[in-house]
């Protein structure tokens, strides 16, 4: 079992991206960034509330002044103790006092900003009415790329998040499968995750058989039986950042068609790895691996985008789809994940988490992508 990963981040890595994150939205037209709670907030501040309560809890960026972060009084010692508490201004408030009204006056009373998507909608009402010449959009739409690239540090969390999830594969292939229920993998699939240095486990599909033709299948009461192709795909967070990895395996020998199938989207996924470089746009990986499945006949049972961005979430931008011409960037991570889905019947999928390169793109999960036989 593994432990933490020795990557601590400074007052001044969080000063950096709170200066990134202000520039990018001045040069966005937007008048400033309002950061509430969630997975922004910590990467942008190293702070997470002690609890998620009804008080205002708000970082407020704008572009060259100072990064304030608005805290109720009752929980500014523990924002105090942030990693990056040094790199802003703390301004608290009381239990009767008006924290819109506190906060209204650092903002652009006409300003057009930036939100979490994750703001209550109490606290935005309540700004509007504040500043009712004020307008906002979400963060993921005004600034989608804002955490998309990767530093050195980062990146070498997000390796170690994926040397895990291969860990947790390479155990958990030898477990018993036949004449266990899905929940029964999926529960070992978590302890394992959390055994190799998870705190959070976001997901563990076990999906047998028949509902392996269900991407999003939860693992449930099905009893796994000998001839059953599984689809296994599972992750979590590890030292706040995330794994996300695919592998399909089967109880004894499978069919000709099912390792044809296999195959297929083995090859497929290999197709969007090499598609994998800077200046290439997210849709030509998701080009790349789809002509391979639509090729042998299979398009119709690629029914998902081929990858989604990962970092602080095991979901974000950017999205490996058709229409999305957003140009890859070095530091970028991102699934790349196709499959094939035969209703009634079973599915594939194979998944590694990839990042891009100077001249390319570099796997961060390592493990067979061969057709693996259990027990």
């Amino acid at each position: 079992m593994t432990g933490s990963t020795a990557v601590t981040f400074t007052a001044d890595d969080y000063r950096a991206r709170m200066e990134r994150a202000a520039r990018a939205a001045a040069e966005s037209g937007l008048a400033g960034l309002l950061v509430a709670p969630g997975p922004d907030l910590v990467w942008l501040t190293g702070y997470t509330p002690p609890a998620v309560t009804e008080r205002l809890t708000l970082l407020v960026l704008t572009a060259g002044q100072d990064p304030v972060l608005v805290v109720p009084a009752l929980e500014a010692p523990d924002a105090h103790r942030a990693a990056g508490a040094a790199a802003l201004t703390l301004r608290d408030w009381t239990d009767g006092k008006d924290p819109y009204a506190a906060t209204a006056a650092l903002l652009d009373s006409s300003g057009w900003f930036g939100i979490s998507d994750n703001a209550w909608a109490l606290h935005l009402l309540a700004l509007q009415q504040a500043l009712p010449g004020s307008s906002y959009a979400s963060l993921t739409e005004a600034l989608p790329m804002l955490r998309a690239v990767k530093d050195a540090a980062e990146l070498d969390l997000m390796a170690a998040a994926g040397a895990a999830a291969d860990a947790t594969f390479e155990e958990i292939r030898n477990v018993p499968f036949a004449g266990r229920r899905e929940s029964e993998v999926a529960a070992d699939l978590d302890r394992l995750l959390r055994g190799h240095g998870h705190e959070q486990v976001d997901f563990t599909i076990v999906a047998s058989g028949p509902n392996g033709a269900n991407p999003h299948h939860e693992a449930g009461e099905r009893v796994i039986a000998r001839g059953d192709m599984i689809v296994l795909d599972f992750g979590g967070l590890r030292d706040g950042y995330g794994s996300d990895t695919s592998r399909t395996v089967h109880v004894g020998e499978p069919t000709d068609e099912e390792r044809r199938v296999h195959d297929i989207v083995r090859e497929a996924q290999e197709a969007g790895f090499r598609a994998v470089r800077p200046g290439a746009a997210c849709q030509d990986v998701d080009r790349a691996a789809r002509r391979v499945i639509a090729d042998a006949g299979y398009g119709e049972y690629f029914i998902h985008r081929t990858g989604h961005g990962i970092g602080v979430t095991t979901h974000e931008p950017p999205y490996m789809i058709e229409g999305e011409e957003r140009p890859l960037v070095p530091g970028m991570c991102f699934s790349v994940e196709p499959g094939i889905y035969l209703p009634g019947r079973f599915g594939v999928r194979i998944e590694d988490i990839v990042t891009v390169t100077e001249d390319g793109g570099r796997r961060l999960n390592t493990t067979t992508r061969e057709l693996v036989i259990v027990e």
